[in-house]
């Protein structure tokens, strides 16, 4: 039997396969084909990984962003990985329930922490007063450790925030490399973050782009070079995919300060500085991307409606019965939920003066920030901080672009399969179980 290898390279679009030669690539997909996927909504990280690898829409797994809000604890939480958030089995607990001596690992994708798998990789710092240990959790137990020893430690700075680097995929490749030819996995994920970095910063049609995509196939061609080196290539096939495509944005908008222009979004001062108070909020959201969730107290839902109907960068506003049509209506949703224009994306804010904002508003500090906060990405050189200038970025991502094929996902084989013109992201987990020889769990929905 064959084993597979899935490489996330988030962010490729046939768009990019069309305006840049990726020799790398296209070989792998010579042989094969490659076509496009339709994300789940919303076409975001964590949401739409989880999708992939259940094959049901968020309504169903839960993971309705890269974050949530508990109701309960009146929290919100981004960025949270572990396994059980994911409320449906992924790929690897049905594979294992159908063939448990099938061998499984896991490198850097979401949601990977305690999973059923043989061989996990995930960053996870360790957060002490005085300093953070760069860290990864690793199944078994030292496996990290283990692949330090060869490949030297895994630099956070280099995955996130504004030192963001080729390094990190580089890394990731290479631990990939390790694991084959230590432990050969008969499944094997890999994630590749480069050109989400890329397209963020410069934007998705920029020069910086491009040459993102120039070494990114770099690495995968290095990646197929050791396969075939090794005498790997006849034992493994290739399948590479990716999550969304980018929107070009040149305007951002800040909900929270629109409702708290309008009296719903209360805060409390503590110590000279504004922070969400979401007991007494009558409504707050909380963002990612071009998307963001509105949590609303009962009876406040028209009057909330009406604000933001008004309001210029927003699409389309999300009600109870419009969420259930995009299958994003699981109780963790907000009770709206706001897609930006393609060329707006949302920031967190909710003060109007930065010396109202907390301290961890001018810090890489992914968890306490009740939204996405892709500024992580760039340094002010004056202030010596996280920079709060929005119109730093030029790339963005969230909704979905029906009305532009070539900005879709890519999802490719390096072996012939189906002619369709594009799949559904939900056909993901099916064919890959396929592939395994299992046709019991998702009948009729492979593409192979």
């Amino acid at each position: 039997m064959k084993k597979l290898i899935i490489i996330d390279v988030v962010g490729l679009t046939k768009n990019d396969l069309n305006s840049v030669k990726l020799d790398n690539l296209l070989a792998i997909f010579e042989n094969g084909f490659n076509t496009t996927m339709t994300p789940s909504f919303p076409a975001v990280t964590c949401s739409v990984q989880a999708t992939m690898l259940s094959g049901y829409f968020p309504s169903e797994h839960g993971i309705i962003s890269n974050g949530f809000y508990d109701r309960n604890t009146m929290q919100v939480s981004f960025w949270n990985q572990e396994n059980s958030l994911v409320e449906k089995p992924r790929i690897w607990d049905i594979l294992k329930s159908f063939n448990p001596n099938l061998k499984i690992a896991v490198l850097f994708w979401q949601n990977s922490l305690y999973t059923n798998t043989d061989f996990v990789l995930t960053p996870k710092p360790i957060h002490l007063d005085d300093q953070m240990i760069m860290w990864c959790y690793s199944k078994p137990p030292n496996f990290y450790e283990e692949i330090v020893e060869n490949l030297g430690e895994f630099n956070l700075q280099w995955y996130w925030g504004p030192f963001t680097s080729i390094q990190s995929s580089q890394w990731i490749c290479s631990a990939a490399k390790y694991t084959i030819e230590k432990h050969k996995p008969d499944l094997l994920l890999v994630y590749l973050p480069h050109l989400d970095y890329a397209a963020q910063k410069h934007g998705p049609q920029s020069d910086e782009y491009k040459k993102s995509l120039f070494e990114l196939d770099e690495i995968i061609g290095n990646f197929v070079t050791f396969l075939n080196s090794k005498n790997f290539a006849n034992e493994y096939e290739l399948m590479i995919i990716s999550e969304y495509g980018f929107n070009k944005v040149n305007k951002s908008l800040s909900p929270n300060i629109l409702l708290r222009d309008e009296g719903f979004l209360s805060v409390r001062k503590i110590n000279g500085k504004d922070y969400i108070d979401f007991e007494y909020s009558k409504a707050f959201a909380m963002v990612d991307h071009q998307i963001a969730h509105i949590f609303v107290k009962p009876n406040y839902e028209k009057k909330i409606l009406s604000v933001f109907k008004k309001t210029e960068g927003i699409e389309e506003i999300l009600d109870k019965n419009t969420k259930s049509n995009m299958k994003i209506n699981h109780h963790k949703s907000g009770e709206l939920i706001l897609c930006a224009e393609k060329n707006y994306w949302f920031n967190y804010y909710w003060w109007k003066d930065e010396k109202h904002a907390p301290p961890f508003v001018f810090k890489v500090d992914i968890h306490r920030k009740p939204g996405y906060d892709p500024l992580e990405l760039f340094f002010d050189p004056i202030k010596k901080t996280i920079s709060q200038n929005t119109s730093l970025i030029k790339g963005s991502h969230g909704v979905i672009n029906n009305d532009n094929d070539d900005n879709l996902p890519i999802f490719g084989m390096s072996m012939k399969s189906s002619n369709q013109d594009c799949i559904d992201i939900t056909q993901l987990a099916p064919t890959i179980s396929k592939f395994f020889g299992n046709t019991n769990y998702f009948p009729n929905k492979s593409i192979l």
